[in-house]
């Protein structure tokens, strides 16, 4: 039998709500969300995630999404300390995994400051799992010992941003988070950087629910094909060698 993290009063649970298909919530996430006595969730929460929270228990909205109205971080991580003071028990509901490109270090952080304890629940980061269900494994032995996960938001002039020279210049496969609207620019970046026009990049949007959709087109074509076809966020973008083995995989995948 499983053992249950205890969930104390006046605590905050970071949890991932996985990619979307609510098969891969983990089981401490499940539990959590049947513990809580309130829910905090991202944009990304699936409806099928959010239907496993017992009736009666309230739900606030917290999702940030690139060019709409959103609440600020600060204002989020606020939330989660007055309601841990108040002696709640709160899930804050995040989707694919907490750290990985959810701003749950960011939250967490914030707790700490204010001195709040937290636990952290992984999960399926939808970089990889998106991957998956789409056929394209996200390595193996015979393309790539390395992967690099990224966002696509970054501008130029942040502090962190990436050095698309040196990724185009590699032969690393990239995994693109919240890229498609800039697209156009990093393929052209990494093309100028080195990368073969020719390269094998593939969009999965909607990725591991019903509504899933893959397309695939070489690096240098790949945007335009991406807007032909009027693909919308949320989106994940591989751009890579691991590309190419779709064809062979996605025809006998298991997906529904």
């Amino acid at each position: 039998m499983i053992e249950t993290p205890d969930f104390a009063p006046g605590t905050v649970w970071l949890v991932g709500a996985g990619p979307g298909d609510p098969g891969l919530l983990t089981l401490h996430a499940l539990n959590a969300l049947k513990a809580a006595e309130i829910v905090i969730y991202d944009a990304l929460v699936s409806p099928a995630i959010l239907d496993l929270i017992p009736p009666g228990i309230p739900r606030e909205y917290a999702g940030k999404r690139g060019g709409k109205p959103s609440p600020q971080q600060a204002d989020i991580s606020a939330r989660l300390i007055d309601l841990a003071h108040a002696g709640k028990r709160i899930v804050r509901l995040k989707g694919g995994d907490p750290f990985v490109f959810g701003r749950g270090g960011e939250e967490a952080a914030a707790l700490a400051a204010a001195g709040v304890r937290f636990r952290v629940i992984p999960g399926v980061t939808a970089g990889l799992a998106g991957l998956a269900y789409a056929g394209i494994p996200a390595t193996t032995r015979d393309t790539n010992p390395a992967l690099v996960l990224a966002t696509g938001h970054l501008a130029d002039d942040n502090p962190g941003g990436l050095d698309w020279r040196v990724l185009g210049a590699s032969d690393v496969p990239i995994v693109l988070y919240m890229g498609l609207s800039t697209l156009p620019a990093i393929a052209e970046k990494l093309l100028a950087a080195g990368r073969p026009p020719g390269t094998p990049a593939a969009i999965v949007t909607n990725a591991t629910l019903p509504t899933q959709q893959v397309l695939v087109a070489p690096l240098n074509r790949i945007a335009a094909e991406a807007k032909a076809a009027e693909l919308k966020s949320p989106a994940l973008i591989a751009i890579g060698s691991i590309v190419a083995l779709r064809d062979t995989l996605a025809p006998w995948q298991i997906t529904l």
